[in-house]
C-alpha cells in the first residue's frame, strides 16, 4: 500500500515538474520570439545604437539624428544648416534591410540556445548609407554663407592734402573647399555635428588708380604751381598707367604729349645708343664704364659728348635720335653735342615732332634736346622689361646688341645717380631708385625754368616708372618745385606700399 502511494506521488511530482518545464520553455520561447522581433543588443545603424528597438523605432531615431541641422561657426556667426538643403539623403531602406537581415538571418534555435544561456549576441554594425550632392553643398556655401557673411576688404583711401593714405582693413573669404570637407564629415556623423568654418584673409585693396591720379593732381593744385607740369606713372606689375599734364592748374590733353626740354635726362638714350653700337663688349670695357658712370651719376656733359663722338664724330646726336625713332619714341631727340653752354655746338638738324607742334601749350622746348613724359617713361619701361625678362622692344629692335645683362648694367648706372632730392626725396632711405635727373640753369641770369626726373623705383609693394617734368615761363623756384616732386613721389610710393590697419 505504501509503495503504491509513493509511486503515485512520484508520478504527480514528475508531471508537475514536466509541466513547469514546458511552461518555462514556452515562456522563454515567447520572450525570445519577442526579443527577436527587435534589433539585438549591441547593434548600431549608422553609428546609432538600436539594440532592443523595433525597426520602426530605430528608423525614427536615425531620422531624428540625421535630420538635425549641422551647426557651422563662421567668424562671429552661428549658422544652422538643414541637411536636406545641401543635398544630404539617407538610404534608410537599405540600412534597415541590412539590419533586418542580420536580425532574422541567423538560426532561430541557435539564437534561442544562446538566449537560454544568457549569452550576449555579437555586436553588429550597419554602416551609414547616404549620398551628398557636392554641387548643391557648394552652391549653398557660396550663395547662402559666403555671399552673406564674407567680409570684403576695405581699400585704403587717399587723404586729400597729404601724401598718405588712410589704412584699409583686411577682409575674410570663406574657404569653400575646406568647408565642403568639414560639413560632409558633420553630416555623416551622429554625434559631432558642429563645425568651425575656416576663412582666408584678404589684404586691403589699393585705391583705384583713378583715385591716385586725382590725388596727384590735387597735390599740384594745392602747391599752387602755375607753370606746365607733366607726369607719367606706369605700374610695372599690371601695366596700368597715369599720364596727365597741367598748365596753370588746369589739365590739358596729352595726345599728342607735351614737349619739354629733356636737359640731362637725354643722357639715358645716349647711354643706350652707346650699348647699341658696341653691344656686349661694353660690359668688359672699363674706360667706357667710367664715361657712362660720369655721364649718369655726375651728369657731366663732356663724357656724354665723348660717348656720342664714338657713335659718329660729327653726327653722334642724330644717331641717338634715330635709335629712339626705331623703338617708336617720335617726340624725343638730341640735335647737337652739349659742348660748352657759353659756346654751344651748332645745331645739326631741326626736328619737328607731334609734341612740339602744339600751339595750346608753351614750354619753350630747347631745339637741341626734347622729350615727353610718356616717351621717357616708355623708354625706362623697355629697359626694365629687358633687364627683368630679357625681352621687349629693345631686344626686338636691336637683336644681338642689347641683352639682358646690358639692360641690367644700364639700371645699375642709373641707380648710381644719387642726389637725395626730387623723386629720391619722396621714398624711404635705402629704396633703389634708378633714375636720371635734369635741370637747366640760365648762364646769364642763374634762373631755372626746367626741372625733371625720370625713374624706375623698386619697392616691396611693387615696382614702377615715375617721370615728371616741370616748366615755368619765369622761374621754377627750386625749393617749392623740388619739394613738389618729392611729395608726388611720396604719394606714389605710399600707393604701392599701403599702411595696414
Amino acid at each position: 500500500m505504501r509503495n503504491r502511494n509513493t509511486s503515485i506521488l512520484v508520478r504527480v511530482v514528475s508531471i508537475l515538474f514536466l509541466s513547469g518545464t514546458i511552461i518555462l520553455v514556452i515562456i522563454s520561447l515567447i520572450n525570445y520570439s519577442r526579443q527577436r522581433n527587435n534589433y539585438p543588443i549591441g547593434m548600431t545603424i549608422a553609428g546609432i545604437p538600436v539594440g532592443e528597438l523595433t525597426p520602426q523605432e530605430a528608423t525614427e531615431r536615425i531620422l531624428l539624428v540625421y535630420t538635425t541641422p549641422v551647426s557651422a561657426q563662421y567668424g562671429e556667426s552661428d549658422i544652422h544648416i538643414d541637411p536636406s538643403t545641401v543635398g544630404f539623403e539617407l538610404d534608410l531602406e537599405a540600412m534597415v534591410a541590412a539590419a533586418d537581415l542580420s536580425r532574422t538571418g541567423g538560426s532561430f534555435w541557435g539564437g534561442y540556445w544562446n538566449y537560454l544561456w544568457n549569452q550576449e549576441p555579437a555586436s553588429i554594425t550597419i554602416p551609414l548609407r547616404a549620398t551628398i550632392s557636392e554641387e548643391t553643398l557648394r552652391n549653398y556655401l557660396q550663395n547662402e554663407i559666403a555671399s552673406r557673411y564674407d567680409i570684403p576688404p576695405e581699400p585704403a583711401q587717399p587723404l586729400p592734402g597729404s601724401a598718405t593714405f588712410a589704412p584699409g582693413s583686411s577682409g575674410q573669404t570663406l574657404d569653400i573647399d575646406r568647408a565642403v570637407i568639414l560639413i560632409e564629415d558633420a553630416l555623416r556623423s551622429p554625434t559631432n555635428r558642429t563645425v568651425s568654418l575656416t576663412f582666408q584673409r584678404s589684404a586691403p585693396a589699393r585705391p583705384t588708380i583713378d583715385n591716385l591720379e586725382i590725388l596727384l593732381q590735387q597735390t599740384i593744385n594745392l602747391a599752387e604751381y602755375d607753370g606746365v607740369f607733366g607726369l607719367y606713372m606706369l605700374d610695372l606689375q599690371t601695366g596700368q598707367e597715369i599720364h596727365f599734364a597741367m598748365d596753370q592748374g588746369q589739365t590739358i590733353l596729352t595726345e599728342p604729349d607735351v614737349a619739354f626740354t629733356a636737359s640731362s635726362t637725354i643722357k639715358i638714350p645716349i647711354m643706350l645708343s652707346y650699348y647699341i653700337k658696341y653691344g656686349p663688349a661694353v660690359l668688359e670695357d672699363e674706360q667706357a664704364s667710367r664715361l657712362i658712370l660720369n655721364t649718369i651719376s655726375k651728369s657731366e656733359n663732356p663724357p656724354a659728348d665723348t660717348l656720342m663722338e664714338r657713335l659718329n664724330a660729327f653726327e653722334g646726336p642724330l644717331i641717338v635720335t634715330e635709335n629712339l625713332q626705331k623703338i617708336g619714341l617720335e617726340n624725343t631727340f638730341i640735335a647737337g653735342f652739349f659742348c660748352d653752354p657759353s659756346n654751344p655746338c651748332p645745331l645739326l638738324q631741326r626736328f619737328s615732332t607731334p609734341a612740339n607742334q602744339r600751339f595750346d601749350v608753351f614750354t619753350d622746348p630747347d631745339p637741341y634736346n626734347q622729350t615727353t613724359t610718356s616717351d621717357m617713361g616708355m623708354l625706362l619701361a623697355d629697359i626694365y622689361q629687358c633687364a627683368t625678362t630679357g625681352g621687349g622692344a629693345l631686344v626686338a629692335a636691336f637683336p644681338g646688341q642689347i641683352t639682358q645683362d646690358i639692360c641690367q648694367q644700364m639700371i645699375n648706372f642709373l641707380a648710381s645717380d644719387r642726389i637725395g632730392v626730387l623723386i629720391e626725396a619722396g621714398v624711404p632711405e635705402g629704396t633703389q631708385v634708378a633714375h636720371k635727373h635734369g635741370w637747366i640753369t640760365d648762364v646769364a641770369s642763374g634762373v631755372i625754368k626746367n626741372i625733371s626726373d625720370s625713374a624706375i623705383v623698386y619697392t616691396p609693394g611693387g615696382n614702377y616708372v615715375l617721370v615728371m617734368y616741370a616748366y615755368h615761363p619765369v622761374q621754377a623756384v627750386w625749393e617749392p618745385v623740388s619739394g613738389l616732386f618729392a611729395q608726388l613721389s611720396q604719394i606714389v610710393y605710399n600707393y604701392f606700399n599701403l599702411p595696414i590697419q
